[in-house]
């Protein structure tokens, strides 16, 4: 017996819509759409002429539909409509008609001519893989430093053999990023004299872009203790302004080296008249004198004697670039500055006596800097800015 399939019938179902009218089914199986009680709510859109520099945009959120505008990083078109879609997220950042949206937290992105502070993680036969807070390692070649003595010649094999007695995993260099390759990674070159390694200081990593947290260690031979991570909302180091100045310390510590990488990375450290390593007024000399100036001292792991009264400045710096990547206040020389000069105004506006009673003890632990301290340089920081 042969067997029937009828098609399927549907009964005619009313839906209210928004005003309380119904709107039905019709013949075909559709909906009638004309009416947009039941569509579902879209997500706000930032047109133009609304402040679209405030905000959090998560991704996949549409920044826009206005075809006026045209996308930058961060963001995405959809190819049926003029919607911009954001990919990250992060702020919205309008640059004339180009919208992009900065990430709240992302890896440092190499550009040439960025002065960056790395790590060395892997020695190989002709180079080193220098770790830069970037997707992929940096690499410094062999070619790319100064030998001890100022020899300008052609790499060899006994200089491959030796490679280890220059850096070695673990140290810490200043260098300039000379080019960038196609899939993202950097190379590095130390042949300028404010170029090398680094030593009597003490490491601080804020994140480059965004500023999302800081933590500080110390490295081999370094001047601290222990390593801390605290969260912050904004912060890191501002490109395209001065990284590497001389701090005259008050407190009879001294002068004190700053260097502020691109990349985050910070290093701060007892002034070294003798290694022209990490002196910012190095002039530029020649080559027969440059020859005269490389030596051997430049790649050596042994700190020198710091007096404790440099090692406390030194703690203040770190702390007062703590407080700003806490704040949400973005790291360059004159907020670096101007925290350092407001801790002091705060010590002075404390007093010793809240500290300490006897004289052996006056003055320990006053750059230490958090809670109300912290919140007082802030004020004074962002009252100066």
């Amino acid at each position: 017996m042969a067997i029937t399939i009828l098609p399927p019938v549907a009964d005619d179902v009313s839906y209210p819509d928004s005003d309380g009218d119904s709107m039905s089914m019709d013949s075909d199986g559709g909906v009638d759409l004309t009416t947009g009680g039941s569509r579902p709510h879209k997500r706000p859109r930032l047109v133009a002429g609304t402040d679209i520099s405030s905000g959090v945009i998560t991704p996949g959120e549409v920044v826009t539909d206005d075809p006026q505008w045209m996308r930058g990083h961060g963001t995405y078109t959809n190819p049926l409509s003029t919607s911009i879609i954001a990919t990250v997220a992060g702020t919205v950042q309008k640059t004339n008609k180009l919208l992009s949206v900065q990430p709240l937290r992302a890896r440092y992105t190499p550009e040439i001519g960025d002065l960056v502070v790395g790590r060395i993680v892997e020695v190989q036969s002709r180079r080193w893989k220098v770790d830069v807070a970037a997707p992929l390692l940096a690499q410094l070649p062999l070619s790319a430093i100064n030998l001890p003595g100022g020899i300008l010649r052609r790499r060899t094999s006994a200089d491959e053999l030796q490679i280890r007695t220059f850096f070695s995993e673990g140290d810490l260099v200043v260098a300039e990023v000379q080019t960038v390759h196609s899939d993202g990674a950097a190379s590095l070159h130390t042949r300028s004299l404010k170029y090398g390694k680094l030593r009597n200081g003490v490491f601080l990593a804020v994140t480059g872009t965004g500023g999302s947290g800081i933590s500080s260690s110390t490295v081999k031979g370094g001047i601290g203790a222990g390593s801390t991570t605290v969260s912050s909302g904004a912060g890191g180091v501002v490109r395209s302004r001065r990284q590497v100045w001389t701090v005259n310390t008050a407190n009879g510590g001294g002068d004190v080296d700053v260097i502020l990488g691109v990349n985050g990375y910070i290093w701060i450290s007892k002034h070294a008249t003798d290694t022209p390593a990490v002196s910012s007024t190095t002039e530029s000399v020649s080559i027969t004198r440059m020859e005269e100036m490389v030596s051997s001292s430049i790649y050596s792991s042994q700190n020198d004697a710091i007096p404790p009264q440099t090692r406390r400045e030194i703690a203040r710096l770190a702390q007062c670039i703590q407080v700003l990547v806490q704040g949400g206040v973005r790291v360059d020389e004159e907020t670096v500055m101007g925290a350092y000069e407001a801790s002091l105004q705060v010590d002075l506006e404390v007093g010793d006596d809240d500290y300490y009673d006897d004289d052996e003890g006056r003055g320990e632990g006053r750059e230490y800097l958090e809670g109300s301290k912290a919140q007082r340089i802030l004020e004074l920081v962002l009252e100066r800015g």
